[in-house]
């Protein structure tokens, strides 16, 4: 094979910045015994910077990046996989020597190989936006040698709800990608109706429960309503829920609104149907005669309830302010004389 020339100075530098997938699993040692025996052709002598490309051009190409794109969690099996298919070249090539073509026959089998196995590891899902720590949509990037994460913020955009005073309301901490099994749910309220600063909220629970329920709306309940999630110590993502209390009108209001509306949606018979004539628009259908009378008769007997209500109720006032009261001196006592 003629006159060998071998290049003992291997720097991890230039490992470093050619290697990139290759370099997460096999390390500058290990590369370095790999290309030992690398003899490039015509030349008839060691060249390792020939080598070292090689490997980044075999490694380093849209399928084998791909291929490595896992979830969070398998990094080991990906080099598991790597290191399986690398081992024995380098036990082999570390004590013979070889042409370019050799090589590269050998690696790019072994890099096949890495990318049919890799492929058959789960994958991450997939970012899904405005907002949250997601770490299921985590993904592996054999470039960096880091998992690559969506990048978006914890706080969520606020979502206005609102409830009817008396009733009850339930606010659910929406999470829209898979959560880790270990959740922490903290519920917060700020008595401003819309407002995101940390600062402002006080703590109202702390479990596992997304849901937080109000059995019967205050009107001091309304405010912001912030659902934090938490897992292994570290936020996952922060909800905010802008509620407006409705005020319920009083009893009395309900009532009458009620039977009015009971007298005016009687049977469809008994208002005048009208025709529009030439092309005109009909005028509006007035209610018919036996309906006026009785919405009439029905106002007025609420309203003699009303006075009578009130005038019963100043009488017993009356009476009770009257028994309450102490007389100013003795008693006087009436003879009569026959």
């Amino acid at each position: 094979m003629g006159k060998v020339i071998v290049w003992g100075l291997v720097l991890y530098a230039v490992v470093d910045s050619v290697l990139s997938c290759f370099q997460c699993f096999v390390d500058a040692d290990e590369t370095s015994r790999l290309c030992k025996g690398y003899i490039l052709s015509g030349y008839d002598i060691v060249n390792l910077d020939h080598c070292f490309n090689a490997i980044y051009r075999i490694f380093n190409n849209t399928k084998v990046i791909q291929a490595a794109h896992v979830a969070g969690g398998y990094e080991d099996e990906l080099r598991n996989i790597m290191l399986a298919q690398i081992m024995p070249l380098i036990k082999e090539f570390e004590t013979t020597n070889h042409y370019d073509f050799v090589y590269e026959d050998r690696l790019q089998k072994a890099a096949d190989s890495f990318i049919t196995e890799a492929s058959r590891l789960p994958r991450a899902f997939q970012c899904v936006p405005p907002c949250g720590f997601q770490e299921s949509a985590a993904t592996y990037d054999c470039v960096t040698c880091l998992y690559k994460i969506c990048g978006f913020s914890l706080d969520c955009p606020g979502l206005n709800i609102t409830g009817v005073e008396h009733n009850g309301t339930e606010i659910l901490c929406d999470v829209p990608f898979p959560l880790p099994a270990d959740i922490e749910v903290v519920w917060r309220f700020a008595d401003e109706v819309k407002t995101e600063l940390v600062d402002h909220f006080k703590e109202l629970t702390i479990g596992v429960d997304l849901l937080y329920t109000i059995p019967s709306l205050r009107l001091d309940h309304e405010g912001t309503y912030q659902c934090e999630i938490f897992s292994n110590h570290h936020s996952v993502i922060r909800n905010y829920y802008h509620l407006t209390v409705i005020p319920q009108p009083p009893t009395g209001c309900v009532e009458l609104h009620h039977v009015f509306g009971n007298v005016l949606l009687l049977e469809e018979e008994h208002w005048p149907v009208t025709q529009p004539h030439d092309g005109l628009v009909s005028p509006a259908r007035l209610p018919f005669a036996p309906v006026l009378t009785a919405c009439l008769a029905v106002m007025h007997l609420l309203a003699f309830l009303c006075l009578w209500y009130l005038y019963w109720l100043l009488a017993m006032r009356r009476t009770t302010n009257s028994s309450n009261q102490e007389p100013d001196g003795p008693p006087i006592e009436i003879f009569l004389v026959k």
